[in-house]
């Protein structure tokens, strides 16, 4: 017979714990504006500042808030080139391209995916030189790494994400 609380307090079939109402209310308005005191995320959410500040405390210490940044306009910052790179690596060589790929300048983001590819990339350059080195002198260096295919980023939006202030399965 199945439980409905996993022994670690996630819910079943996920891997993260339980959020409630409060936590996803933090977090929402933690995405809306990082830069909100504690005292405005209390009288937003509607809790005291020593439940808010307590609250944001276990939310890190739990690592569902692992930091807070800025937001960049990539090309006003001086990135004006941007691209995907789909990368295939050797069987077993995740955790050296991994590695490899963390230490690279201008390399964003980068996940391991299924399909076609293993890895996908999103590097932001100055220009389509820089793009060019990244891609053909520091990424097809790495050990590793079989082959790369590069899309070139024309224009892009932010979706909506997860809507975190709501209740989940609502």
């Amino acid at each position: 017979m199945s439980n409905d609380d996993g022994a670690d307090g996630a819910w079943p079939g996920r891997s993260a714990g339980r959020l409630d109402a409060v936590d996803r209310a933090i977090i929402a308005e933690l995405l809306r504006d990082g830069r909100i005191s504690v005292r405005a995320l209390a009288e937003n959410v509607h809790v005291s500042r020593a439940n808010a500040y307590a609250r944001l405390t276990r939310l890190m210490d739990d690592g569902v808030i692992t930091g807070f940044t800025a937001e960049l306009a990539p090309h006003r910052a001086g990135l004006g080139t941007s691209a995907y790179v789909s990368i295939t690596i050797e069987q077993n060589s995740w955790r050296a391209v991994s590695a490899r790929l963390k230490e690279i300048t201008y390399v964003e983001h980068f996940a391991m995916v299924g399909g076609d590819y293993d890895v996908l990339a999103l590097v932001r350059a100055p220009d389509n030189a820089a793009l060019r080195h990244v891609v053909l002198e520091r990424v097809q260096d790495i050990p590793g790494v079989r082959a790369t295919r590069t899309w070139l980023v024309f224009d892009e939006a932010r979706g909506r994400g997860a809507a975190w202030g709501a209740v989940p399965g609502a």
